[in-house]
């Protein structure tokens, strides 16, 4: 099978297209999926450049990808909860035990995957796992998000953002977002109301009495949110545990969040897609041979949404 592998770390340079790819063998809690599409994230850069290597070893030649959608192919022993030819979506990520998924098959675990959103295209499933799930996650877990309280969300164009601002207004919030000029009349469109130019405007300077902040994007930008909280508000940061200090000095709750790409998010995440109140912005689609390609734009290009690899037609 043909396969986006990397031999070594390294930047997009060092992924190759394998032909001749093994397929992959599957564990009793396990699928195998023909895949037909697949997304990528910021994980997937930070997997192959070796940023992740302290915590998870990858074997060479690995396979990228994390999201998908596809078709069961197989089924393991205690995989009863589907079936051959059902269509889902989800995570094969080897960091969650599958075997990635920029390949023409993957093994998943049950645990993982879930019927894709009966009104969703295969391209448009492969962009949602893991950006609805972290969304679904840190606004109505962790921020426990509710009706008319106020939420700002950094990096509103991104992958995750522009999925949050579109649950965040779905649960009723006044949402607030940061993007770069050329993204204002994008994050409007989907729900937010007040937006910041992050390059020409001091978001903590405007906002404030806010109750939750979703970030996206780290570094001084996550200290800086914890002025616009209000005692009592939620901090949820994508990249890491927000400094405890500030924590008790505005008297805030702060959450580093490691998304659970599992299936109750998933078929929560299929709910908000068929009923319309979510819908994915594939910002451009590849074929597998331009993986390289792929991540250059996803990591260059500023997308707004996802980047999207096609493998079957």
């Amino acid at each position: 099978m043909k396969a986006a592998q990397i031999n070594r770390y390294g930047g997009p340079e060092v992924i190759e297209i394998n032909p001749d790819a093994p397929k992959p063998a599957i564990k009793d809690n396990q699928v195998l999926v023909e895949v037909h599409t697949t997304s990528i994230n910021p994980f997937d850069a930070k997997l192959r450049a070796g940023y992740a290597r302290d915590y998870i070893q990858l074997q060479f030649p690995a396979t990228l990808g994390g999201d998908f959608a596809g078709n069961v192919k197989e089924v393991g022993k205690q995989a009863n909860d589907f079936k051959i030819g059902d269509e889902v979506f989800g995570s094969a990520s080897i960091a969650n035990g599958g075997s990635g998924s920029f390949a023409e098959l993957a093994a998943a675990n049950t645990i993982n995957i879930a019927q894709k959103p009966k009104s969703a295209d295969f391209i448009q499933a492969a962009a949602l796992p893991l950006v609805g799930s972290s969304t679904i996650q840190a606004l109505e877990e962790h921020a426990k998000l509710k009706s008319k309280q106020k939420i700002l969300i950094h990096g509103g164009a991104g992958g995750i953002g522009h999925v949050a601002i579109q649950l965040a207004k779905a649960l009723g919030a006044y949402v607030a977002t940061t993007v770069g000029g050329d993204d204002i009349n994008f994050v409007k469109q989907l729900g937010a109301v007040e937006v910041i130019n992050y390059k020409t405007q001091k978001f903590e300077e405007i906002l404030k009495d806010f109750d939750a902040v979703y970030d996206t994007v780290g570094g001084e930008t996550t200290d800086r949110s914890f002025i616009v909280l209000k005692r009592g508000g939620v901090l949820v940061s994508m990249l890491g545990q927000p400094n405890p200090d500030l924590v008790r000095k505005y008297g805030v709750i702060g959450i580093g969040q490691g998304t659970k790409t599992n299936t109750k998010h998933l078929t929560r995440l299929a709910e908000l897609v068929d009923s319309g109140k979510i819908k994915v912005n594939v910002d451009k689609v590849f074929p597998l041979d331009q993986a390289k390609e792929a991540f250059i734009h996803q990591e260059l290009g500023h997308p707004r949404g996802k980047v999207v690899i096609q493998i079957k037609d």
